[in-house]
């Protein structure tokens, strides 16, 4: 499945005095473009906690590259690189849209859990929505 980069622009309230991106809103950007890759698989987030299905994030590496600042639009490109019955891994890739000049670039991992943050076996206990991810997922190993 052919999927849509997410697209951005940034506010003024999201940098700092210099005008450019402050580091805590990567992670926020990171999430919005991974809810939106989800969505764009039918797999809408609200739809997976009423299954009881939450994704928690494991670990989050940034990569600062260039400097995001206030009126950039930017494309962020997820992929998911690994996935397990009760993991998988996300490499994201941050466009500036006017340049196409990757500006950053990230990783997180997270865990299938159920709601009392207990793993769950994804592929054992919702086989189709397991078939979702793994569709979409670009082995590096």
């Amino acid at each position: 499945m052919k999927t849509k980069p997410y697209k951005r622009k940034i506010n003024y309230y999201e940098t700092d005095q210099m005008q450019v991106v402050h580091h805590s809103n990567y992670a926020r950007y990171l999430e919005e473009a991974r809810l939106d890759l989800m969505e764009q698989l039918g797999l809408d987030y609200d739809k997976l906690e009423e299954l009881g299905i939450i994704i928690p994030v494991l670990e989050l590496h940034d990569y600062y590259i260039n400097a995001i600042h206030f009126g950039d639009e930017i494309l962020i490109y997820p992929r998911l690189t690994k996935i397990s019955p009760v993991r998988f891994s996300v490499e994201y890739e941050i466009k500036n849209k006017k340049t196409m000049e990757v500006v950053h670039t990230a990783a997180t991992s997270h865990a299938f859990v159920d709601t009392n943050f207990k793993p769950m076996n994804l592929k054992r206990k919702y086989p189709e929505v397991y078939k979702k991810f793994e569709d979409i997922t670009i082995n590096e190993d």
